[in-house]
């Protein structure tokens, strides 16, 4: 793919704009942003919070250890933590700073029933407005679509700032549309390296810590720890990593689609393979490149948040990085993707939490088997399942049920989780 592309410029920018860093899981992190937000435009500190989120974000806030929190867990949690101590100019690491007299202040306020938290019916699966007050004063923030785009702030009945209806849809981002595996593979193979260094080594680095974080010590359920015991360690380091960050380790993580997990899991395998095949430092980067672009492909018709769990997009990422570092084609790579969506698109989203971890192992357990496969010349044939014929339409297919078809299992989940907590 040649620079003077508009499609070379898109990719650029795409991964400029997904591979962000974010300290703690950014749908409690998001949350807290927002909060933060408003508390610095309203001027004071509120003497009231209300909180309004979609169903997909309470259900990944709800059972996700805060960063800095405390062991503090929940939407009201995160949204009380970023208004007493949240610096709302570090978005994503809004609570990176958070002084432990904050936590404290934070447990009084929850316990004093400072924030009510409602669900937003009907509403985009990421969707939040908190509105604070002090005295007369008011101020409302709303975010939707992508976990810091802001799209209004008001404030006593006035629009502080609003995006535009074409701006609000698109989530402030690259369109994916530009998109498709043919081109991904090609952009990897060709592209000045020099452009996107910069984000994949900032990737390596920071996924690669908290990783060793997880290994180290004693986060979550330690699937990490137990795939390396076992020797696998591809899966070992991607897991470790979220038992760290779903135990609300503060160390930030590479994200993309909007989510740590899956920027964890679209990266370590490939680092650690590239690694051990004692590969160079550019092949390595090329195949993040890959990675990277082929999950937010796959998640472009999923959404970002969804009933369908994103971690099986991830590892189907990393799956073809495997298979592009061994050399494959770009019809091994396209058989990767069918052999590991045909296999691992059952796994739901119940919310962020420890066993995340676990499903990253499981996922990836399939997505390296997929590589495998293609890489024997094996593959699953349309017309089995959910398998079309074009590599394409299959991905089109998984975002048709993962979006439409999975809308009442999202329903059903989230009402499952809020009745348990009651």
């Amino acid at each position: 793919m040649k620079k003077t592309e508009q499609n070379y410029q898109h990719y650029v920018g795409i991964l400029k704009e997904e591979l962000i860093p974010a300290g703690g899981c950014t749908e409690p992190v998001a949350i807290a942003y927002v909060a933060a937000t408003a508390r610095k435009v309203l001027g004071v500190m509120p003497e009231r919070m209300d909180v309004f989120a979609s169903g997909n974000l309470i259900k990944n806030a709800m059972g996700v250890y805060i960063p800095n929190g405390g062991n503090l867990r929940g939407v009201g949690a995160a949204a009380v933590l970023g208004v007493v101590g949240g610096n709302a100019d570090r978005k994503l690491e809004v609570l990176l700073d958070m002084p432990t007299g904050k936590v404290i202040e934070a447990r009084k306020l929850l316990e004093q029933n400072f924030c009510a938290v409602s669900v937003l019916e009907h509403s985009e699966a990421l969707h939040l407005i908190v509105r604070v007050q002090a005295g007369a004063d008011w101020v409302e923030v709303e975010l939707k679509n992508a976990h810091t785009h802001i799209v209004r702030i008001e404030k006593n009945g006035a629009v502080v700032f609003c995006c535009d209806d074409e701006e609000m849809v698109r989530d402030g981002l690259t369109d994916h549309k530009c998109l498709n595996i043919a081109q991904i593979v090609d952009f990897a193979d060709t592209c000045d390296i020099g452009d996107v260094e910069e984000v994949l080594d900032r990737q390596i680095s920071c996924n690669l810590r908290i990783a060793e974080e997880g290994l180290k010590n004693d986060w979550g359920v330690n699937v990490g720890k137990l795939y390396y015991r076992n020797g696998k360690l591809l899966q070992a380091y991607a897991a470790s990593a979220s038992d760290a960050r779903m135990g609300g380790c503060d160390l930030p993580v590479v994200i993309v689609c909007g989510s740590g997990n899956q920027g964890a899991t679209a990266s370590l395998p490939v680092i650690l393979y590239a690694r051990e095949k004692g590969l160079s430092h550019e092949r390595l980067l090329r195949a993040l490149v890959l990675s990277n672009l082929i999950v937010i492909h796959l998640k472009r018709g999923i959404g970002r948040l969804s009933a369908y769990c994103g971690v099986v997009c991830a590892a189907t990422g990393s799956g073809c990085a495997l298979t592009y570092l061994d050399g494959g084609t770009l019809h091994q790579i396209e058989q990767t993707i069918t052999n590991s969506l045909g296999t691992a698109s059952g796994v739901i989203c119940d919310g962020a939490k420890p066993s995340c971890a676990a499903k990253i192992a499981l996922c990836l357990e399939s997505a390296i088997m997929a590589h495998q496969l293609a890489m024997e010349g094996q593959a699953f044939q349309s017309g089995e399942g959910i398998v079309m014929d074009s590599v394409e339409k299959t991905i089109d297919a998984v975002g048709c049920m993962a979006s439409k078809g999975m809308y009442a299992t999202d329903c059903v989940i989230l009402n499952l989780m809020t009745k348990e907590k009651e």
